[in-house]
Order: C-alpha cells, then sequence, then structure tokens
C-alpha cells in the first residue's frame, strides 16, 4: 500500500514537472506548457505524419519529440554526426551552437513522412520517420555558403523545399548585431529533391525568416523581419528574377519571425522582440496575428503584457490547439485554438 502511493505520487510530480499551469503573470484560460527538461528555445514545431509530437529543435543543437506525460521527451535526431555529446547535451551556451548545431526551421513532409531541418550552422537537412543523425542535403547556394539557415516548408506535391537563409555574414548567435545592422544579404531559396539543386528565387533581403506556402502552393510568405512586414512570392512566375519580385502581403507593428499554415488556409505570423510598442487595434500587445490568404487579420493573439508570451517565435496550430515556441524559453505553451 506504501509502495503504491509513493509511486502516485513520483508519478504526479513527474507529470507536474513536464506539464504545468500558467505562472499567473498573465490572465490566459486554458493555457498550459509542456516543459523542457534540457535545453531550451524550442523554436519551431512539427507534428508527424502520425500526428504525434510535437517535434521541437532546441539549444544544445537536438531535435526532440514529445511522447508524453508518462515518457516525456526523446531525443528524435541531430545535425551532425560529429556532435560532442559530453560538451552538447543540454548546452544553453550560443557560443557552442557552431559546434552542437542549432535546428530552427521544422517540416514533415506529409507524403515521405520525413523531417526537413533547417540548421542554422549546418544547412538544410533531411531525416527519415524512425530519426537519428540527419542527412545533410545543401550547405549553400550558387557558391555562396549558408549563414544563417532559417525557415522551411516544403510542397507535398512537388517534393521541392522553401527556405530562407537570413544573412550570409551573421551567424544565428549574432542575431542581436543583425538585427540593428542594414545587412541585406538574405536570401530566399528552393531545394530540388530530384536534381539536389539549390536555387536563389530571390536575394538582397534583410532578414528572411519564416517560410509558409499556400494552401495551394502558389504562392509563398516570406517574414522579413527587420522591416517588420510579410512578402508574397507568386511561385507561378519564376521564370526571370523580375516576375518573382515580391509583393508587400502585411506590414506589422513588431518583428515578425516564424509563418506557419494552418488546416483552413490561413497564416499564423509569430511577433517576436519589439513588445515595448502598441499597435493601433483593440489588442494593446500583440504577439500573433492571423491572416487569410487575401491578408486580412482574422485574429491577433494578446500578451497580456506578461512574460509567458515573450519572445514568441512561432504559433503551430494543430486539433484545435495553439502550440507556440520560444527562441529563449524552456516550454512549449498551448492555447485553445
Amino acid at each position: 500500500m506504501m509502495k503504491s502511493a509513493s509511486f502516485k505520487l513520483v508519478f504526479a510530480l513527474f507529470l507536474f514537472a513536464h506539464i504545468v499551469r500558467s505562472n499567473g503573470d498573465s490572465t490566459f484560460e486554458n493555457y498550459n506548457q509542456i516543459n523542457l527538461t534540457q535545453g531550451t528555445g524550442p523554436e519551431s514545431i512539427a507534428f508527424d505524419c502520425k500526428g504525434e509530437g510535437p517535434y521541437v529543435g532546441i539549444s544544445d543543437g537536438r531535435v526532440l519529440k514529445w511522447t508524453g506525460p508518462k515518457l516525456g521527451w526523446k531525443e528524435f535526431a541531430i545535425t551532425s554526426p560529429f556532435r560532442r555529446r559530453n560538451l552538447c547535451d543540454g548546452s544553453t551556451n550560443s557560443d557552442l551552437e557552431p559546434l552542437c548545431g542549432r535546428p530552427l526551421g521544422l517540416k514533415f513532409n506529409t507524403r515521405t513522412c520525413h523531417l526537413y531541418i533547417a540548421d542554422s550552422y549546418f544547412g538544410l537537412h533531411v531525416v527519415g520517420p524512425y530519426g537519428g543523425v540527419a542527412k545533410r542535403l545543401a550547405t549553400s547556394a550558387q557558391g555562396t555558403p549558408f549563414g544563417f539557415t532559417n525557415g522551411i516548408d516544403i510542397d507535398t506535391k512537388t517534393g521541392i523545399v522553401y527556405f530562407t537563409d537570413s544573412s550570409i555574414v551573421f551567424q544565428r548567435r549574432d542575431v542581436d548585431s543583425l538585427l540593428r545592422s542594414s545587412d541585406r544579404t538574405g536570401r530566399f531559396l528552393k531545394y530540388d529533391p530530384y536534381t539536389r539543386e539549390v536555387t536563389v528565387l530571390y536575394d538582397g533581403l534583410v532578414f528572411p525568416n519564416g517560410v509558409a506556402l499556400s494552401a495551394n502552393n502558389s504562392f509563398v510568405l516570406v517574414a522579413e523581419s527587420t522591416r517588420f512586414r510579410i512578402l508574397k512570392f507568386n511561385l507561378e512566375t519564376q521564370a526571370k528574377r523580375e516576375d518573382n519580385a515580391p509583393q508587400v502581403f502585411a506590414e506589422l507593428p513588431r518583428v515578425p519571425d516564424n509563418v506557419k499554415r494552418n488546416e483552413n488556409g490561413e497564416f499564423w505570423v509569430a511577433l517576436n522582440p519589439g513588445r515595448s510598442g502598441t499597435a493601433p487595434n483593440d489588442v494593446p500587445d500583440p504577439v500573433a496575428i492571423k491572416f487569410d490568404e487575401e491578408g486580412k487579420v482574422l485574429k491577433r493573439l494578446d500578451g497580456n503584457g506578461g512574460i509567458t508570451l515573450n519572445a514568441i517565435s512561432e504559433v503551430k496550430e494543430f486539433n484545435g490547439k495553439l502550440y507556440i515556441g520560444s527562441v529563449t524559453k524552456p516550454y512549449v505553451g498551448i492555447l485553445n485554438a
């Protein structure tokens, strides 16, 4: 009897260590979070072909999979076979990122169940449904190495991967310097899995970040962070660079990070730093905005001035929930959609 009670107590404590309510610094209803036990900064969020997850990339270079409160987070993939576990596992030191890796954009190809990973330092990777050491697909485009591989999305009909290289000058660990700079070396790219070629679709961008395809794959949205806007690229007119000049899809009150499309074809844009400013709408502290395909605002997520939804990097809508990533927080937030 005592043994059973002890087991229940230990299990309850374990469960609480992984899923907890809001700390009371904001007024969200139905808010929960999944705490990380190692590392920090679950920047991007993905779910696999079976709907399992979430999967997240964290500060120590690993991609983790949430397997439920009983087993918690499990390592799913790494992006370098030379990663030193004794130095990297659990690291939150950005100076170790060039050695350990830093997975940013994550996206499953729903046809193949392979996970594509944009590692900020090691380039574009892919790993199979059972995980392990990811295969490196590309580290440069047209002779110029990637400097800051970032956002990612996939056309599941063609297998083409669309992604961003935020800068060829600044690395991710120098992101604050990039935000303050006038660097215009960012690129919007695509990877063709059949030819294994990387094409620069557009260059001269100022900190291109998140990427999201439309539901019919006719256009793609790219966050241009330092310019506080979302660009729209028409993928049906790619013959010439001048034909592919983007339109401005949305102007934003704060710095955009990742862009994610939901099952209804709508787009969630996470607003990361710069929360000291306010926006001319009914939400005084917007930390994410949902748009339709025409750029109309459908919903604004209010951070309520608290720290829980500070430094948001992504809002992933899945099965009626909003899964919220961050570049700095040690947890994934969860809200009702």
